[in-house]
């Protein structure tokens, strides 16, 4: 066991689970390659991965930047004592995920090759959407409300009628 960790730099499970991973990313690549149009598989991800890493992650991460700059720009001294960000942050993150995913069917541009794929309409995406939306950014607020009142609690004062102690 030593041996292996000396030689390897890691636990066997850790080097069993990189086995395991990339044996099941060959068996991906040859069905992805046994597949009729396994070049246009292959032109998605590449238009996926320079759209995202080219395009879209520095825009979001600016946005993320400057949203934690600009709130301790202004007012330094009345930063929240509990984080808010990664609350706007993670339903934010969920829900573009969620819009890159389905965009087709949320903005109604797949309507009849949808339609004639599957017999159903495209017309609840958008709604179920928005609800999907709503419902992370309402349980992100419910969690963040929560969180601070515990803050809140803990550092307001109980009043009682018992005197303070008194001495060391």
């Amino acid at each position: 066991m030593r041996y292996i960790r000396r030689f390897y730099g890691a636990r066997p499970l850790h080097l069993l689970s990189l086995l395991a991973c990339f044996t099941f990313a060959g068996y991906v690549v040859t069905l992805i390659h046994q597949a009729r149009e396994w070049q246009l598989i292959l032109l998605w991800f590449a238009g996926a991965i320079i759209g995202h890493d080219i395009v879209i992650f520095p825009l979001y991460a600016l946005a993320d930047r400057s949203a934690g700059l600009l709130a301790a720009r202004r007012h330094p001294d009345r930063l929240p004592a509990v984080p808010w960000i990664n609350h706007i942050r993670v339903p934010a993150v969920v829900s573009g995920l969620l819009l890159a995913i389905c965009f087709p069917l949320v903005l109604n541009l797949a309507g009849p090759s949808y339609q004639a794929a599957t017999g159903l309409s495209v017309a609840p995406f958008a709604g179920r959407y928005l609800l999907i939306v709503a419902v992370l950014f309402g349980t992100s607020a419910v969690l963040y409300s929560i969180r601070v009142r515990r803050v809140v609690r803990r550092h307001t004062p109980i009043s009682s009628n018992r005197p303070p102690p008194s001495g060391t």
